[in-house]
C-alpha cells in the first residue's frame, strides 16, 4: 500500500490569513512593551480629550478682556495668571489646543496627498519617472524647510490654512522619500511579481499589494512629521504668519507674550512647556512605532 505525500507548501511571499490576524496583535504587544511610547500615547489621548472639552472645562472666556488685570500673576482665580490684555492664560491655553492639534493634522494630510502618490509612482515605475520626481524632490529639499514655508506663506498671505498648506508642501517630499524607499523594497517580492504575471494592472498592483506593505514605515513617518508640523506652526504663528487674532494657538501665545517676558513670564513658559511636551510625546511615540515595525520586519524575514 502506497501513501501519497502532499507537496510542501510554497511560500509565495504573500502573508496568509492566520499571519494577517496575528500581526496587529503582535505589533500592539511590542508597542505596549515600550513604556515611553505608551506614556506618550496616553498623554496625547488625554490632550485630545482636553481639546475637545475645552469650552466646558475652561474656567473663563478665553476672549474676555480685563484691563484691570493686565499681566497679573497666578492666583486662585487665574491659575496661570493673565496676559497683556487681562485674558485668562489657562483658558486660552486650553482653547488654543484645538487649533494647535488640528493644524499639524491638516499639514500632514496635505503632505500625504502630495507625497504618497508620487512616492508610489516613483518606486513602482522607476526609470525616467523616478528620475524626474527625485530631481524635483531634491530641489525642494535643498531649501531649509522653515524658510521655504515662510516664502510660500508670504505669497499666499498670512493665515493658519495658508501656513499649514505651506508646511504640507514642504513636508510632502519627506513623505515621498519614505514611500519610494519602501515601494522599492517590496516591488520585486514574489507576490508583486505574481500579480503582474497574472495580468493585474499597475494601479491594482500598487493599491492591493504594495501600499498595504508600506503602511508601517508610513505611519512612523507621519507620527514624526506631526511633531515637526506642530513646531513649524508655532514658529510661523510666533512670526505672525499663522494664526491671526483673536484666535489663539500655542505658537501665537508665545509670540504675544514674548515682549512681556520680563514683566510676566508665565504665559510664555506655559505655552512653551505644552509645545515641548507634546512634540516630545510625538517623537517618543514615533520611536516606539519604528522599533515595533522594525522588529516585525526582522521576524518576517
Amino acid at each position: 500500500m502506497t501513501t501519497t505525500t502532499p507537496p510542501p507548501a510554497v511560500n509565495t511571499g504573500q502573508p496568509n490569513d492566520d499571519l494577517d490576524n496575528t500581526a496587529p496583535r503582535t505589533f500592539w504587544r511590542r508597542l505596549v512593551e515600550k513604556r515611553a511610547a505608551m506614556v506618550s500615547l496616553v498623554f496625547l489621548a488625554a490632550l485630545a480629550v482636553v481639546a475637545i472639552l475645552a469650552r466646558f472645562i475652561a474656567p473663563h472666556d478665553p476672549a474676555q478682556i480685563n484691563l484691570y488685570l493686565v499681566n497679573a500673576a497666578p492666583s486662585a482665580d487665574h491659575l496661570l495668571g493673565t496676559d497683556d490684555l487681562g485674558r485668562d492664560v489657562l483658558s486660552r491655553l486650553l482653547h488654543a489646543s484645538q487649533l494647535s492639534l488640528m493644524a499639524p493634522l491638516q499639514a500632514v494630510s496635505i503632505a500625504l496627498v502630495i507625497g504618497l502618490p508620487l512616492g508610489l509612482a516613483s518606486g513602482y515605475l522607476g526609470g525616467r519617472v523616478d528620475n524626474v520626481i527625485m530631481r524635483v524632490n531634491d530641489a525642494i529639499m535643498a531649501f531649509p524647510a522653515l524658510i521655504l514655508a515662510v516664502v510660500i506663506v508670504g505669497l499666499l498671505g498670512p493665515s493658519l490654512p495658508n501656513a499649514m498648506t505651506a508646511i504640507g508642501i514642504v513636508y510632502g517630499p519627506r513623505i515621498m522619500r519614505v514611500v519610494r524607499g519602501s515601494a522599492l523594497s517590496v516591488r520585486e517580492d514574489v507576490y508583486v511579481t505574481a500579480a503582474r504575471a497574472i495580468g493585474c494592472s499597475g494601479l491594482r498592483t500598487v493599491l492591493r499589494h504594495i501600499l498595504p506593505n508600506i503602511l508601517g514605515p508610513l505611519v512612523v513617518q507621519v507620527t514624526v512629521l506631526l511633531g515637526h508640523s506642530l513646531l513649524a506652526e508655532a514658529a510661523l504663528s510666533f512670526l505672525g504668519l499663522g494664526v491671526q487674532p483673536p484666535e489663539a494657538s500655542w505658537g501665537a501665545m508665545l509670540g504675544r507674550s514674548f515682549p512681556y517676558l520680563g514683566v510676566n513670564p508665565v504665559p510664555l513658559i506655559a505655552a512653551g512647556v505644552v509645545i515641548s511636551v507634546t512634540v516630545l510625546s510625538l517623537n517618543l511615540l514615533g520611536d516606539g512605532l519604528r522599533d515595533s515595525v522594525g522588529a516585525e520586519r526582522k521576524e518576517g524575514r
